[in-house]
Order: C-alpha cells, then sequence, then structure tokens
C-alpha cells in the first residue's frame, strides 16, 4: 500500500540546444544531427554576444529547460561546447574536434527518427571524480525520457562514451536484431555505426551555470590558437635560416670574386 501511494517518480529532462555566431556549415550540421537524434531537444536562435553567457539561464528558464548544449565558434574553425545543468549548474566546457556528421560519414547504420538511445559509457568514467560528473550531466542531456513529447517507444539505436588520451570519443551505434546477409536466418544482435562522430576535450568544470568556482582544470590542454601560433613560429624559424642561408651564399661568391688584372679579355680588346 504504501508503495504504491507513493507518486511516480517522472524524468523531465528538457534541453536547450543553440549556438554562438560565426558557425561554419560543418557545425551547423553536427547540430542538427544532435537536434535529430535526441527528440527532447529545443533548439533556439543564435545568441549573439559571446560575453553575455549568462542570459543562457534565463533562455532555458523561458523554453522550460533544465539542461543547456551551447556551441561556441572562435575564429570560425574552432569549436567549443558547453554541457550546462539550469540554473544553477554546474557547467562543462569542452574543445569539439574531428567532427564528422551523418551526411558526410555515409554509414550504413540507420535508426528510426525519435527513438530513445542506450547510454553506454566507458568504465573509465567511473575512476575520476571529474569523470563521474561528466557521466551524470551527460546522462541527464543525451538521456532521452520515456514521455518525452516527440520520443517514440523505441529503443533502436546506442550511444557510446569512451575515454581514451584524456579524450572523450562520442560514437552512435545502430542495433541490429538480425544479419543482413541472412534475413530468415536466426537472430544475431550486432552494431553498426550510424553517425555522427565526434571527440570532446575537457577543458575545465564550473560550480555554477556557464561561470562560478572552477572545480576541475585540465592542466594538458592546450588552446588550438597556441599550437597554430607554434606551427607559425617553427615556419619563420625555416624561412629566417632559409634567408640566413642566402646571404652567406652572397658573401661568399664575393670574396671569391678576383680583381681583374692587366691580361683580362675586358682590357685587352678594349
Amino acid at each position: 500500500m504504501l508503495r504504491s501511494s507513493m507518486p511516480k517518480k517522472r524524468n523531465k529532462q528538457r534541453v536547450l540546444l543553440l549556438s554562438s555566431r560565426g558557425i561554419t556549415h560543418r557545425m551547423r550540421h553536427l547540430m542538427n544531427d544532435l537536434e535529430t537524434l535526441l527528440p527532447h531537444v529545443k533548439k533556439d536562435s543564435k545568441l549573439d554576444s559571446k560575453s553575455q553567457l549568462h542570459l543562457l539561464p534565463e533562455i532555458a528558464d523561458l523554453n522550460n529547460c533544465n539542461n543547456t548544449l551551447y556551441f561556441e565558434a572562435r575564429r570560425h574553425e574552432d569549436l567549443y561546447m558547453w554541457a550546462t545543468k539550469t540554473p544553477n549548474g554546474p557547467s562543462i566546457k569542452l574543445h569539439v574536434q574531428n567532427v564528422h556528421t551523418m551526411d558526410e560519414l555515409k554509414m550504413s547504420g540507420n535508426c528510426l527518427k525519435g527513438s530513445r538511445g542506450i547510454l553506454s559509457f566507458d568504465k573509465a568514467f567511473d575512476e575520476t571524480e571529474w569523470g563521474k560528473l561528466t557521466k551524470e550531466v551527460f546522462t541527464h542531456i543525451f538521456g532521452v525520457p520515456p514521455l518525452a513529447r516527440k520520443a517514440k517507444p523505441f529503443i533502436d539505436h546506442v550511444l557510446t562514451f569512451s575515454i581514451l588520451d584524456n579524450k572523450i570519443w562520442f560514437r552512435n551505434f545502430q542495433i541490429m536484431e538480425k544479419d543482413p546477409l541472412q534475413p530468415n536466418g536466426p537472430p544475431q544482435t550486432s552494431l553498426v555505426e550510424i553517425g555522427p562522430r565526434f571527440v570532446l576535450t575537457p577543458i575545465r568544470i564550473f560550480e555554477g551555470a556557464f561561470g562560478g568556482a572552477t572545480v576541475y582544470s585540465n592542466p594538458e590542454f592546450v588552446t588550438p590558437a597556441s599550437m597554430r601560433s607554434v606551427v607559425r613560429h617553427a615556419r619563420g624559424d625555416k624561412y629566417r635560416q632559409r634567408k640566413e642561408a642566402q646571404e652567406e651564399t652572397s658573401k661568399r661568391k664575393v670574396l671569391r670574386k678576383r680583381d681583374e688584372d692587366a691580361l683580362a679579355v675586358s682590357k685587352v680588346f678594349a
């Protein structure tokens, strides 16, 4: 009687999906793929200013969302993702690399639009404190509630999160119940990749929503701008060494040049 009288707890997770100005077509296609995969996502227009992140919790509240996925583009080539629990946090800032969308991959896998997916996390998430926190936040964001408005009562794909080299690798697989080569044969469960795929590098975890005290900071992270600066300096060093070698060659040619004597051709036949 006591168990039946207790109200059943409902999973009311809703995710706000938006981006900053300056995203490229590849970044936009990645957002469209995530919107297709997650039926409980509410997509909003672009945020005009990158310095007004404190407005995002208010926008999420207006859209009745308690999670936010915000994609921030910088220099039209670097993509950062904020995974946030609104309005109180925490917030995880990640660098997105190696983005491959569904249309680009052209994988043979397929899944029903609006279906729910199984979340599969690597056991390495439970070995660190930041991994446990990231797993919990990703479970709230990527886990589709059973009573979501656009969700269908089917589970036909798996979202995998794996940790390798302190990076989070995202993959999406279709659950195949039968072998496509033997449709009338015995059931054989297998996985076929669908897409999209990308790699996330954790940068920093904040206590609040899009700010606050730093809970975790990745000491191994190097910004893409500084890496490009190192490459440019290396190219500049090669150019400087080549120019110095050319100057040394011209100086040696001047030193080896002999003075004209009395029997020079220009003087004999002058």
